[in-house]
Formats: structure tokens, sequence, C-alpha cells
């Protein structure tokens, strides 16, 4: 009975270790996946004049929950299985101020040398039915462990404020529902996903008339300074100069 005992007390010791290592890998990958995005965040603060990047959110699942969705999937419950048929234990969520901003970003996510992506469903483009628009990855990362390499699965969710702000909402009233939401409540939330892509369109187009107008004044301005006064002369006006004195110089 001693040695029964000892056996099962073994046994689940090893478990538990195998079980903290699975977890420690996903945590590691999403750890890796954070380090990319916020030197990429980083990098356009202090060296660009525009950050697309406006909030990053990482979720890891926890065993129990990970153990109930294999129920509800008629997944194995082998870690094994776990790795290869669940690809959203680890995720990382990335808001960005306009669409475009979002496919820059995954652009520059998807070169990076040491990530895989196994999967990339663009729902901006093509919206799910209910209005949902966002940029879904399934990343493989490499992480390197004391005596192994894990390559493990991370979900990255790229959206708008606005479209996170709508995906919240509408997360809460459909559990809130019991999965069971009102069919007059659907209608109306797709109406919302409509309008929150409205506003993200022309917001971003507000963006573009901005940047425009900025560009035009640094095109034909340029500061010059002495000690008392701050002067905007058009570049134009020194250009005209600048050939007048060519001319001049000509003619002399």
């Amino acid at each position: 009975m001693k040695l029964t005992n000892e056996l099962d007390y073994s046994r689940l010791n090893h478990l538990k270790k195998e079980m903290t290592r699975f977890m420690l890998a996903y945590k590691f990958a999403l750890d890796e996946v954070s380090t990319k995005i916020n030197i990429l965040e980083e990098e356009f603060q202090l060296i660009h004049e525009y950050n697309p990047i406006e909030h990053i959110n990482t979720r890891l699942k926890t065993p129990e929950s990970i153990i109930k969705k294999a129920h509800r999937k008629n997944v194995e419950l082998s870690l094994s299985s776990i790795k290869e048929n669940m690809r959203d234990i680890a995720g990382i969520r990335i808001n960005c101020s306009f669409n475009s901003d979002i496919y820059k970003l995954s652009e520059m996510i998807q070169k990076q040398r040491d990530i895989e992506v196994i999967e990339y469903k663009d729902y901006i483009q093509n919206p799910k039915p209910n209005g949902y628009r966002s940029l879904h990855l399934i990343l493989k990362i490499p992480v390197f462990m004391t005596d192994r390499v894990e390559h493990v699965f991370v979900e990255m969710q790229i959206r708008t404020i606005a479209m996170d702000f709508w995906a919240s909402l509408e997360h809460k009233i459909f559990y809130k529902f019991n999965k069971s939401v009102p069919e007059k409540i659907t209608k109306e939330l797709k109406e919302a996903a409509e309008s929150a892509n409205e506003l993200d369109q022309k917001m971003e187009n507000l963006q573009k008339e901005v940047n425009e107008i900025k560009r035009m004044d640094e095109e034909f301005t340029t500061p010059l300074f002495n000690e008392k006064n701050d002067f905007n002369i058009p570049l134009k006006f020194l250009e005209m100069m600048n050939e007048s004195s060519k001319i001049s110089l000509t003619e002399v």
C-alpha cells in the first residue's frame, strides 16, 4: 500500500512538473511577442513622429479553462493533443487608431524571421456576420528552454479602438444572455459595429487631411531663428532669391 502511494505521488509530481513546463512555454512565448511589440512601440515613440500602437493587452488561459475548452472541442486530454489543437492558449491584443495602422503593424510582425505565421484571417475586409472587424494571426514562436526548444502558438488580434470597445460590449451582452441574444439586440449590435467602422473611416480620412496640411506647410516654410524672433520664411521665397542671386552673378 505504501509503495502504491509513493508511486501515485511520484506520478502526480511528474504530471505537475510537465503541466508547469507546458504553461511556462506559453508564458515565455507571450513574453517574447510582447517584447517584440514593445520594441516597435518604443522605436515609433522615439524616432518616428507617429505611433500606431495605442494599447497592448495579453492573456494566458488558466489550466482549468484549457481543460474546459478541451472538453467542449472534444480534444484529447493530453498535453501534446492540447498543444496541437488549441491555438489560443496564449493571446495578445493590440489596439490601433486606424485600420491602415493594423496592416502596417501586421506587416512588421510578419517580417520578423523567428516568427512563423500559421494562420491569417482578415475580418476587416471580410467582416464577421455580426459586423466584427479585426485582423487575427496565429503565430508560432520558438521558446528556448534549458533542455529543449518549444514551438508555441500565440493568437494575435489587432483592431481599432472603436472596434475593441464594440467587441468588449458584445462579449458582455453575449454572456449576459447566456449566448442566446434576442434578435432585436443582435440587429442593433450589428448596426453599432457598422457605425464604429464608419467612425474609423472618418477619423482616418481626417488624419490624412491633417497630415497633408502638415506636409504642405513643411514643404513651403522653414524656420529661421535670431536672438529675438522666430520667423517662418516660405521656401519658395528663398528659392526665388537664390535664383535671382545666380542671375545677378551671371550678369556681373
